[in-house]
């Protein structure tokens, strides 16, 4: 299937736009004291508030937009986030998967439009494109600034979808019936107000949602856990309960499990009980039944009649094992739940993880990573077991799988690493893939090399990491160096191709860095447990040894070294200013977490990741999470360099108050800050392709003033 449409709440907290959560004023919490001079700034769209973020805005881009080099960073940004020659990424829909459909956005649709074309037609150097809604022109005739937010479409013809739109980027978003045939919305078809909400298609006339019902059925994470069946033609208000939660939950979601032609072979439930933990229930007989699967475990695909699952802890009743690939017989387990047996599909090494789980009519399909390489791999269901084939794709590589077919057995994969800009490969069967498009240099890659080293962390662990730069580099510590990292939510950072950091940074004589730090899930769950909660400070130690490692090879200097981060991301970058400035000479901040005792009752949906680092508000968290909070670890008498901090008002993810107050605090004690907030643009901090390019600008203008200069 294409997508099991999965709560929200799973998805992991980065910089790319996921539907979910409204934004809100900073209610009151266990923390909420006088202490905090700064506190006012959590309020959203406080009068007070908004005017300091314009004030700071009005105070700091002048400086960077003012830069000698900004203008030709912009519009070189500009060309590349717009380029008519990148590869259209496609989703094979429609009946015998014969139709392809993209969302595109450029110069002349910054907002974007949703076509379509043939395979024959896209396998030509100038497919012709058929658009089927226009963004632009949407958001011109509603007064509205649209954002794309995906479509969610009704097997086996996907000619009925449910669109998502949020109203400048934030999470919240409306959804509404289209008809892609007609290229309307649905005269009196479904529409949902916009809010955080979960919804999946049952059949033609029935959908699954879980939304704000009103009072009492908002977790305190803000996400909805009152799911109900909506029939057509009747108001949203008269949809019957199906599966209700708890406030303490993360969110509810309905997901319906079809086979090639659309026929429904189950349907289920999610019950998100923390962020990383979820129930599944199966929708039988009018009421839910809870099925036997650890609560560390996915859900991921439908082949032949076996339910696959991803493991994240032990299934000590099936003798399986953390980070196991699993199937069951789906009949057996609907039939009598507690006598299901499962099977091992695949048990990665330990340096290997499993990145993406799909599958096409017959066939599941696996992106695995060694050692961080990916590699693509087809399972087939048998009667003694699984058969697997390795898809001949170039080695070496960071491979994606962009999109299969539901009804044969088409997948469509990328390719690409840091140098190599990506490629798009077309298997079938059993017939060996064969690449289909190919990206042109965004850079001029000549001359410059790939290597991977390791760092030797606190506890003695090895973390791996990436530098990128030209073979003649001298080490001497003089090169202008970017660090880059995550560290959190099992998301990994895998390499991949990058245009504006080719050109903006590499071709300019930048070195450019990717850590592969715990928290993330480069070699599976176990790499990213062992970096939650109590245990976070590791997550730390293994960025700051990567840097130390980058100074001991002499291949940069505190001096020339600077790194970036976003979301999680920006934690970590608060991290590395409050506890190791002496080690960079620029820190640029994206979209962060800064305030670790508030960050679960500051809006947004702070509360849902307590599974990650803990619960600030509880006085036994606050114990270990307090080390390192950068919003209270910034301290009078240091040598801070001057930071960069970026957010945007209409980030309902992280609230924009973390980025407020660490500025402000910052500034109050006499250190030099620079910050822009975009008054749209969600947690990607750009609502269109023009705030895109401003944003990646203003990063490195900054950069360039702190470690070229």
């Amino acid at each position: 299937m294409k997508t099991l449409l999965l709560s929200a709440a799973v998805a992991a907290l980065t910089l790319s736009s996921i539907p979910a959560a409204q934004a809100q004023q900073s209610p009151g919490g266990p923390s909420a004291t006088a202490a905090d001079p700064f506190q006012w700034l959590e309020e959203v769209q406080g009068e007070k508030a908004l005017g300091w973020a314009r004030d700071q805005n009005a105070r700091s881009l002048p400086v960077l937009q003012g830069d000698k080099r900004y203008q030709g960073l912009f519009d070189e940004a500009l060309k590349i986030v717009t380029a008519q020659d990148r590869i259209p990424l496609v989703g094979l829909s429609g009946k015998d998967d014969a139709e392809l459909r993209n969302y595109w956005q450029d110069k002349e649709h910054v907002r974007g439009v949703w076509r379509r074309t043939t395979m024959d037609s896209y396998r030509t150097a100038t497919p012709e494109w058929e658009t089927i809604l226009d963004l632009d022109a949407l958001s011109a005739a509603e007064g509205k600034n649209w954002v794309w937010k995906g479509s969610n479409c009704l097997p086996p013809d996907d000619r009925y979808c449910l669109v998502s739109l949020s109203d400048g980027g934030k999470d919240a978003v409306t959804v509404r019936e289209f008809d892609t045939v007609t290229k309307t919305f649905v005269e009196g078809g479904f529409v949902a107000p916009e809010g955080k909400q979960n919804i999946g298609w049952l059949d033609k006339d029935t959908l699954m949602i879980a939304r704000d019902w009103g009072p009492g059925t908002m977790t305190k994470s803000s996400y909805p856990f009152v799911l109900k069946l909506w029939k057509r033609g009747t108001p949203a208000e008269q949809a019957t309960e199906m599966f209700r939660g708890t406030e303490d939950d993360i969110s509810v979601s309905g997901y319906t499990l079809r086979d090639p032609d659309g026929k429904t072979q189950a349907v289920f439930i999610n019950r998100g009980v923390s962020f990383f933990e979820t129930e599944t229930y199966a929708w039988t007989g009018g009421k839910a039944v809870k099925l036997p699967f650890p609560l560390k475990s996915s859900v991921q695909a439908l082949v032949d009649g076996r339910l696959v699952l991803t493991l994240d802890e032990d299934w000590t009743a099936q003798n399986l094992k953390q980070g196991d690939l699993v199937a069951l017989d789906l009949k057996a387990l609907l039939a009598d739940p507690a006598k299901a047996r499962a099977e091992l599909i695949l048990r990665p090494t330990a340096r290997q993880a499993i990145e993406t789980v799909s599958n096409t009519a017959h066939t599941l399909v696996v992106e695995l990573t060694d050692n961080v390489t990916g590699a693509i791999y087809a399972y087939r269901p048998g009667k003694s077991g699984w058969t697997r084939e390795k898809l001949d794709l170039p080695a070496n590589s960071s491979l994606g799988i962009a999109s299969v077919g539901t009804h044969g057995d088409q997948v469509l994969a990328t390719v690409n690493n840091f140098l190599n800009p990506n490629t798009l490969w077309l298997a079938d069967g059993s017939a060996k893939p064969a690449q289909i498009k190919a990206a042109p240099a965004k850079f001029d890659a000549s001359g410059m090399v790939i290597e991977q080293f390791e760092a030797t962390s606190k506890d003695g662990t090895k973390v791996p990491y990436f530098v990128v730069h030209r073979k003649d580099i001298k080490l001497d510590g003089s090169n202008p160096t970017l660090l880059y990292a995550y560290g959190g939510f099992q998301v990994s950072m895998n390499p991949n191709y990058s245009g504006t950091i080719g050109k903006l940074w590499l071709e300019r004589g930048g070195v450019y860095v990717l850590a592969n730090i715990r928290g993330g899930g480069e070699f599976g769950p176990a790499w990213h447990q062992a970096g939650l909660k109590e245990n976070r400070q590791r997550v730390y130690d293994d960025f700051f040894a990567v840097s130390e490692d980058l100074v001991a090879r002499k291949i940069t200097s505190p001096r020339r070294l600077g790194i970036m981060g976003g979301s999680n991301g920006g934690l970590l970058m608060g991290v590395a200013l409050t506890q190791r400035p002496d080690l960079y000479n620029a820190v640029v901040i994206q979209v962060p977490l800064f305030d670790m005792q508030r960050y679960t009752v500051m809006g947004g949906a702070g509360a849902s990741w307590a599974g990650e680092y803990g619960d600030g508000t509880d006085p036994k968290d606050w114990s270990y999470i307090s080390k390192y909070s950068p919003y209270q670890n910034i301290r009078p008498g240091m040598k801070y360099p001057e930071v960069y901090i970026e957010t945007s008002t209409k980030d309902d993810r992280v609230a924009p108050g973390h980025a407020r107050k660490a500025a402000a605090k910052l500034e109050s004690l006499g250190y030099p800050v620079l910050y822009y907030e975009n008054i749209d643009g969600g947690h990607a901090a750009s609502a269109n392709l023009n705030e895109t390019a401003m944003r990646v600008a203003l990063e490195y203008s900054y950069l360039s003033r702190r470690l070229m200069d």
